[in-house]
C-alpha cells in the first residue's frame, strides 16, 4: 500500500506539470507561429495521457494476489509501460509527418512562418521543468522498483530533448533570420525521430517482460552462483527466470544426497531461497525442486 501511494504522489507530480507545460506550449505554438512548439506541445499531451494510464494501471498493479491471479497483478504495470511506449511511438510519428508536410511545402517554395520569442522561452522552461521531473521520478522509479514509473521517467526525458530539438530550430530561425525559417519544422522532424528511438527501448522491454523473456545471463549466473555457495547442493539445471512486473521469479532443479533427511534438506533449500530473495527482493518469487544425487549404480530420473 506504501509502495502504491509512493508511485501515485510521483505521477501525479509529473501530471502536474506535463499539464501546466502543454497549456503554455500550445499557446506558444500558436501565438508563436512555431510548428516545432506545436509538436513539442503534443508531445506533453501524450505525456499526461500516459500518465494517467500509469496511474490507473499502477493501483491495479499494486493488488495482491488473489483468485484469479496466483502471481498477483504485476505485470499491469508492464502493460502500462506498453502503452506509454506505443503512446510515444504515436506522437513521434505525428510529429515527424507534421515537419516533414512543411518542409516539403519549402521546398515547393512555400513562405514559412517565422516563429515567435514566445515559442522559444517556452521551449527553455520546458527543458528545465522536464529535466527536473524525469531525474525526480526516474529515482523514485528506481528505489520503488517500478518499470512503469521509470518508462514514465524517459517520457519526460524524451519531451526535454525534444525541447532542445525545438529549441535549436526556433532560436536558429530567429537569429538567422527569415530564409532559415526552415529549422523550425526541420527541428520538428529531429525530435521525432529521437522520440521513436526511446520508444523503441521502452516497447522491447515491455514486449520481452509480456513474453516472459529471460531474465539477462549474468543476472542467472549470479543466482547459479547463490545456489552453489551451500555445499550440501551440486549440479544446478533447468533454470528459468522471468519478470512479473516489480519482481522477478526464478525456479531451478538441484541435486542433493538422497539419503539426507528430509527436514535438513528442507532447511537447506529454504536458506537458498532466502539468499535469492536477500539478493533480488523479499518478493521475487523461488522454487527450488531437488532431486537425490546419483550415486554407484543408482539411475535418478530428472523431473
Amino acid at each position: 500500500m506504501e509502495r502504491e501511494k509512493e508511485l501515485t504522489k510521483v505521477t501525479l507530480v509529473g501530471s502536474a506539470g506535463n499539464l501546466v507545460l502543454l497549456i503554455f506550449k500550445f499557446v506558444a505554438g500558436i501565438v508563436g507561429h512555431s510548428a516545432a512548439m506545436l509538436a513539442d506541445a503534443v508531445h506533453s499531451l501524450s505525456d499526461f495521457i500516459t500518465d494517467i494510464i500509469v496511474l490507473v494501471f499502477v493501483r491495479v498493479g499494486a493488488k495482491p494476489q488473489d483468485a484469479s491471479h496466483d502471481y498477483g497483478h504485476g505485470k499491469f504495470e508492464t502493460l502500462a509501460t506498453l502503452f506509454v511506449a506505443l503512446a510515444l511511438v504515436g506522437a513521434a510519428i505525428g510529429i515527424i509527418v507534421s515537419g516533414a508536410v512543411k518542409f516539403a511545402g519549402w521546398l515547393q517554395g512555400n513562405t514559412l512562418e517565422m516563429p515567435g520569442v514566445l515559442a522559444l522561452w517556452a521551449a527553455l522552461l520546458s527543458i528545465v521543468v522536464k529535466e527536473l521531473l524525469f531525474r525526480y521520478t526516474a529515482a523514485r522509479g528506481k528505489a520503488l522498483d517500478s518499470p512503469a514509473v521509470v518508462a514514465n521517467a524517459w517520457h519526460h526525458r524524451s519531451d526535454a530533448l525534444s525541447s532542445v530539438g525545438a529549441a535549436i530550430g526556433i532560436g536558429g530561425a530567429l537569429l538567422l533570420g527569415e530564409k532559415w525559417a526552415v529549422l523550425d519544422p526541420l527541428a520538428s522532424i529531429v525530435v521525432g525521430a529521437m522520440l521513436v528511438k526511446v520508444a523503441w527501448e521502452l516497447l522491447k522491454g515491455s514486449t520481452g517482460e509480456l513474453t516472459d523473456s529471460s531474465l539477462p545471463e549474468e543476472v542467472e549466473k549470479e543466482m547459479e552462483d547463490i545456489i552453489c555457495s551451500f555445499p550440501q547442493v551440486s549440479e544446478p539445471h533447468n533454470l528459468r527466470t522471468r519478470r512479473i512486473g516489480n519482481r522477478i521469479a526464478i525456479e531451478a532443479h538441484v541435486r542433493m544426497d538422497g539419503d539426507m533427511p528430509l527436514h535438513e534438506a528442507h532447511d537447506i533449500v529454504s536458506a537458498i531461497e532466502h539468499g535469492i530473495k536477500d539478493r533480488f527482493g523479499r518478493n521475487t518469487l523461488v522454487t527450488i525442486h531437488m532431486e537425490p544425487r546419483p550415486s554407484g549404480n543408482d539411475k535418478t530420473i530428472n523431473v
